[in-house]
């Protein structure tokens, strides 16, 4: 038999749950294709509202479109499983360095004054300048919001894209993104290719200009343990912060094998 007394307190526990059952039932869910899409949208639109994204932002996310070419991109990483020589024969390791060294001499300025603020050498910031696009020339062609909103509506990775849709959302609210913005495949913008929760966090500057993506990246490695002075190749103090900046372990280690080539190196 229930009392009165704990049939009142059940009743209330259970009404007192209806609005968090309703909010889980309507919460964005994450989906495998474009049917969900624009559904998941506008119930993203209104989490992204409660968390205080402001109506360009909102605005932005519901111009943006189901991106078929980064779901492919995404699906489709495979450089990365190749040996050492054979990834930094794909991505032109050779040829990056031997323009990074003529990049070095033409911007030494620049160089220099990035290395004493920030005690990071020319020569991994160049090597990353390279392989991200090509010295500023490739940024990608996607629109980034597009990419980004795919991503977070994705069941594959949704929590690490929905904090950078979030991110990407504010800085459309802060007028340094639109959903115009072009980049790459997977929504990094600049030529240094920040994805957007970097941006807020590590971005000095303009992103587009080489002055403001190296002098970002030069601040994403110094935030991720870069030691003034110290090495950088693998076993090194600072190759951990090189390991901060990509995953692949080819990836990380021709950044390093670039880096010191054209820092020793002569063209």
């Amino acid at each position: 038999m229930i009392h009165c007394g704990r049939l009142t307190t059940a009743l209330i526990a259970a009404f007192a749950a209806l609005p968090l059952m309703v909010r889980a039932a309507d919460a964005a869910q994450c989906g495998t294709g474009p049917g969900g899409f624009e559904a998941w949208k506008s119930a993203f639109a209104d989490e992204a509202k409660a968390k205080g994204i402001g109506g360009a932002g909102i605005s932005a996310l519901m111009e943006t479109h189901y991106n078929y070419p980064t779901i492919a991109a995404d699906r489709g990483l495979k450089s990365f499983r190749l040996s050492l020589p054979a990834f930094m024969a794909k991505r032109g390791a050779s040829i990056i360095a031997s323009r990074g060294r003529r990049m070095k001499q033409a911007h030494a300025e620049l160089f220099d004054s990035i290395e004493q603020r920030y005690g990071v050498p020319a020569g991994p910031l160049i090597a990353i300048w390279g392989m991200e696009s090509g010295f500023g020339t490739q940024h990608g062609n996607q629109q980034s919001l597009s990419a980004i909103a795919t991503l977070a509506y994705d069941c594959r990775r949704p929590d690490f894209f929905t904090d950078q849709l979030y991110a990407a959302l504010k800085l459309v609210d802060d007028g340094r993104l639109s959903a115009e913005t072009r980049g790459s495949m997977h929504g990094e913008i600049g030529q240094t290719q920040f994805l957007p929760k970097t941006v807020l966090e590590y971005g000095v500057g303009d992103l587009d200009t080489a002055e403001g993506a190296l002098a970002s990246t030069a601040n994403y490695l110094k935030a991720h343990g870069w030691q003034r002075g110290a090495g950088y190749q693998p076993g090194e103090p600072n190759f951990a912060a090189i390991q901060a900046w990509n995953a692949a372990t080819v990836y990380e280690q021709t950044i390093a094998i670039v880096g010191k080539e054209i820092d020793g190196g002569d063209d």
